[in-house]
């Protein structure tokens, strides 16, 4: 053999380096594949979950015993909000949870034991443990201003909320959304409604 030949590798070698750079390319795109596929995915999800179903960790006892320190729930974008629906909303970026107790023109009362009557009727209210007056600060009875919602925790005695002029009424551009269903822990996954 002179330094001028060539030599050629033989079929089988050609034959795998072919296979191998197939198997390649065919990972490479699988890869690019799966990657759009993940951030596609996530973003559709923090879409939803800001937009549409928020959600939130929840810190304090303002609204024991129905949502817990810690709890992890999930609240729906809405407008129509009822006397004993659960919202959230932002105040002073933060987010509260609190209940609806009245929305505008509905007049509040609360008597000194806590009862809460509202338009000259008392409020049933099965999902607090003991009535308390709590920390209140507005004029009794209270008309609920227009696009305005009133709202309390169900632990009264230690929840601020529309009873005291620092927090007031919520207004409808602050709501997060409404609080229907929990997620953590697990043992209380289920409906908040």
């Amino acid at each position: 053999m002179t330094e001028n030949d060539i030599v050629f590798p033989d079929s089988d070698v050609i034959e795998a380096e072919i296979k191998r750079e197939r198997y390649k390319r065919k990972y490479k795109a699988s890869l690019k594949s799966t990657l759009f596929t993940l951030i596609t995915v996530s973003a559709i999800a923090i879409l939803v979950a800001t937009l549409w179903l928020p959600v939130l960790q929840t810190y304090g006892s303002s609204m024991t015993p129905s949502i817990e320190d810690g709890d992890i729930v999930v609240s729906t974008k809405s407008g129509n909000f009822e006397t004993g629906d659960i919202i959230a909303f932002y105040y002073n970026n933060k987010v509260l949870i609190k209940r609806v107790i009245a929305v505008s023109g509905q007049w509040v009362n609360i008597k000194p034991d806590g009862t809460v009557i509202l338009d000259d009727h008392e409020l049933i209210e099965p999902y607090i443990s003991y009535k308390a007056f709590g920390e209140c600060d507005i004029k009794l009875p209270y008309q609920v201003p227009e696009g305005k919602i009133f709202v309390m925790g169900d632990h009264r005695s230690v929840s601020v909320d529309s009873r005291s002029s620092v927090i007031g009424c919520v207004s409808e551009e602050q709501i997060v959304g409404k609080i229907v269903f929990r997620v953590w822990p697990i043992d209380k996954f289920g409906s908040l409604q």
